[in-house]
């Protein structure tokens, strides 16, 4: 079943412009219907599209306000009002009533015929049945892919990739999308994600497991090259962050392989990228190739080596905190993410500049470090960067 935005996204529906209920776009549509009065409220299903152009209520508000409540009652897609003679413009009333309950609420000139629209309606939602279907098997085919490959018969895996438009040989990729909680669900997210990799991807598989939304990508299918995907991510979480006021989501891409058999690898990679995001307020990577000295710590063997550098270079700050109810290890974090600048640092703790600077001082003075040093910087970046690691594999 698609939705409304999907529909929107449409050129032939370029006809009609969204006046408020944004929030509910992503309802489903199965079928459009006209309504022209409150009494015919039986006739309509949910999750239909419901136009009207008011031929029966004659510019009589009370009776579009009534329509539009029974009409949300019903739990019917959205409402397209046929502006014209019968009604010269949307009341303030109903443009309210919409944004309040996120109910799509969509204007059409009077100019534009309500059988073509019905008629484009029609075939779109059947064309987007048929697609359901292959997107249904694609998913599937993605999942075996993914989860079950060394159960499968590979070449049979393989013709059916190929069947799907990713050349053997090719290079692919998992990028994985996930929110930062549970509290939050990755569909609340999908549309714009969708929206945004289907201008940067000549084409893809997409996949909804658990609370993570997985996308399998080729290499050579990007349509702007020179674009790199940081910025398509950077434009998603701008877009959330308009929405939603602040950003739930992280966004991570594991390396390519030119075999299948890899992408389970491609997909772990990419659960990496995002693990090392959580541990950042501000997220500073995007793909599993950009995480450079994490690799290295991640391939140390002996991990009482690194385990004994946290030790030596955090614990004295640890055990301060604990004793004095402080917080200066996150403190630390922060200076070295803000590359010590006492500006930055005092915008994003909402601290004032003499405050910054004495717990700069306070922190030289536990650790008994220059942090004006580049080569004490690096030390603590890395020990960081090691206790990172070190959550993951708990």
């Amino acid at each position: 079943m698609t939705t409304i935005h999907s529909l929107l996204l449409e050129p032939e529906f370029k006809i009609l412009k969204l006046v408020a209920g944004e929030n509910g776009l992503n309802r489903k549509l199965s079928g459009i219907n006209v309504i022209e009065s409150p009494d015919l409220i039986p006739f309509c299903r949910p999750n239909e599209l419901i136009v009207t152009t008011g031929i029966q209520m004659k510019n009589d508000i009370k009776q579009l306000e009534e329509l539009i409540r029974h009409l949300y009652t019903k739990r019917v897609a959205g409402f397209i009002i046929n502006v014209g003679p019968y009604i010269p413009e949307i009341p303030a009333s109903i443009i309210q009533f919409s944004n309040d309950n996120s109910f799509p609420l969509l204007l059409m000139d009077w100019q534009y015929r309500v059988a073509d629209l019905l008629k484009c309606t029609f075939e779109f939602i059947t064309m987007s049945q048929h697609s359901l279907h292959h997107q249904q098997n694609d998913q599937q085919l993605f999942s075996q892919l993914l989860f079950h490959f060394n159960n499968i018969n590979a070449p049979s895996l393989e013709e059916q990739i190929q069947q799907r438009g990713f050349p053997k040989g090719a290079e692919l990729g998992i990028i994985t999308c996930t929110t930062k909680n549970s509290n939050h669900s990755i569909s609340k997210f999908s549309s714009i994600i969708h929206y945004e990799f289907h201008h940067r991807y000549n084409h893809y598989l997409s996949l909804k497991h658990h609370n993570q939304l997985l996308f399998l990508i080729n290499r050579a299918e990007v349509e702007k090259d020179s674009i790199p995907f940081s910025k398509t991510v950077e434009k998603i979480y701008e877009k959330i962050r308009e929405r939603d006021g602040d950003v739930h989501l992280i966004i991570g891409m594991g390396n390519f392989y030119t075999s299948l058999k890899h992408l389970a690898r491609s997909y772990n990679e990419s659960l990496t990228v995002i693990h090392l995001v959580q541990q950042h307020q501000n997220p500073f990577i995007y793909k599993y190739k950009e995480i450079g000295a994490y690799k290295i710590i991640m391939g140390v063997q002996d991990q009482s080596i690194i385990q004994q550098f946290h030790h030596d270079m955090l614990d004295p700050l640890y055990s301060y905190d604990q004793l004095h109810n402080t917080d200066f290890v996150y403190f630390l974090r922060t200076f070295l993410e803000e590359n010590g600048s006492i500006i930055k640092i005092s915008k994003r703790l909402f601290l004032h500049r003499n405050t910054v600077s004495y717990k700069i001082h306070k922190i030289e003075g536990i650790l008994d470090v220059d942090l004006n040093h580049p080569f004490t910087r690096t030390n603590l970046n890395m020990a960081f960067m090691i206790e990172d690691v070190l959550k993951q594999q708990k």
